[in-house]
């Protein structure tokens, strides 16, 4: 079994959330959900950008581990920040963006990456 490049990693994971986003963007532009829809974009969006800024402090933190040196925040407070001005936008633009699903979409993230575990966790097995 071969241990997985985390970039690869996420490289996958922005392919499955670019494609979610693509569904996203058509049930905005198609049906009469648009508030719901872009509601789900904007959460998405900002799980997404949450998910990426995890992944980089992740690697400076390893590196940092390697070298001796200390590193004292993984950016908690930067992705509590992103996730309170998407509810934020969505509050005071609540004709537009629906708060709830603004909630739902940031949970996208995990479930990508539960998605994707599944998937390689079954490929790892068939092999």
């Amino acid at each position: 079994m071969q241990q997985e490049d985390n970039g690869t990693i996420l490289k996958r994971h922005m392919k499955y959330t670019f494609y979610l986003l693509a569904v996203f963007v058509l049930g905005w532009g198609f049906t009469t959900y648009d508030t719901a829809f872009l509601g789900l974009i904007v959460g998405s969006v900002t799980s997404f950008y949450n998910h990426w800024l995890l992944y980089r402090k992740v690697n400076k933190f390893g590196e940092t581990v390697v070298t001796g040196g200390k590193m004292y925040s993984l950016g908690t407070v930067s992705r509590m920040a992103a996730a309170g001005l998407a509810v934020f936008i969505s509050l005071r633009y609540p004709e537009y963006i629906n708060v709830y699903f603004v909630i739902v979409g940031l949970m996208t993230s995990y479930l990508v990456i539960f998605i994707d575990f599944m998937i390689q966790s079954k490929k790892q097995t068939n092999v």
